[in-house]
């Protein structure tokens, strides 16, 4: 009824997405910290230019894009119109702010007379990169610009969730292999002994992994997820009518 106060969220949705997000934090702070106390800091120009690199795949790849998977999950009651835009707008955001790190990187190998791709790192990187552009492109054409029917959303749907919880992890591990790719560049010789550098570095890829597992577990809770609205359910049948040429009552 009009009026009415919207649904609660369901038990333990809301504990697990603050949890997430102080993860997600906390992972952006000991990134800037690694890189700040070890690294030298960041800078666009110089020989700190590639540690811009390492914090934009980390607040882009990884925080961006695990909040914009959990859009659907924490904002149930919102317009879903709403809802696919704010999605769309982070993933780009965290696309963007990729690109940067990669153009960061290429720069500074670039000035130092560094060979570019070959690493396993690299071929993943550029791949999850790649890929999550395409899923992008992909997702706002079928679900987001006008012209996609009513039967096409609902068959690409299951693969476009899919990929974007696959593009996460892989996003993830390609972290956690710059990291010990940038610890063994740069501490090869001391990293066995335990040294502090070592330590806050293994711990941003343990919070990169505990963000990760919390973020996959909100997103795998069936309960969890949104339930249509009322009026959404009506503008769906409405638009399978248009698109599909069914009456809202016709047979599948």
């Amino acid at each position: 009824m009009d009026g009415a106060p919207p649904p609660a969220s369901p038990t333990g949705l809301s504990a697990y997405v603050a949890v997430s997000q102080l993860l997600g934090l906390t992972l952006l702070a000991a990134t800037g910290a690694w890189l700040g106390r070890y690294r030298g800091g960041v800078a666009w120009q110089g020989q700190l230019q590639f540690n811009v690199h390492p914090l934009c795949m980390v607040l882009g790849m990884v925080f961006l894009q695990g909040d914009a998977l959990l859009v659907y999950r924490v904002f149930r009651n919102e317009a879903k119109r709403s809802t696919k835009m704010l999605h769309a707008l982070l993933h780009g955001l965290a696309l963007v702010i990729a690109l940067v790190g990669i153009v960061a990187v290429f720069e500074s190998h670039r000035a130092k007379g560094i060979a570019d791709m070959y690493s396993l790192h690299s071929w993943c990187g550029m791949a999850a990169f790649v890929l999550y552009l395409v899923q992008w492109l992909l997702g706002c054409g079928f679900f987001l610009a006008p012209g996609a029917s009513f039967s096409l959303r609902s068959r690409y749907k299951p693969q476009h969730i899919f990929v974007g919880i696959a593009l996460f992890a892989l996003s993830i591990a390609t972290c956690l292999l710059g990291i010990t790719e940038m610890l063994l560049f740069n501490i090869r010789d001391s990293y066995s002994q335990f040294v502090p550098e070592g330590v806050l570095a293994n711990t941003v890829g343990l919070l990169l992994v505990a963000f990760g597992l919390v973020v996959g577990y909100v997103l795998t809770r069936d309960e969890w997820k949104r339930p249509p609205l009322a009026e959404e359910l009506a503008l769906s049948m409405d638009f399978k009518t248009l698109t599909e040429g069914e009456s809202p009552g016709g047979s599948q």
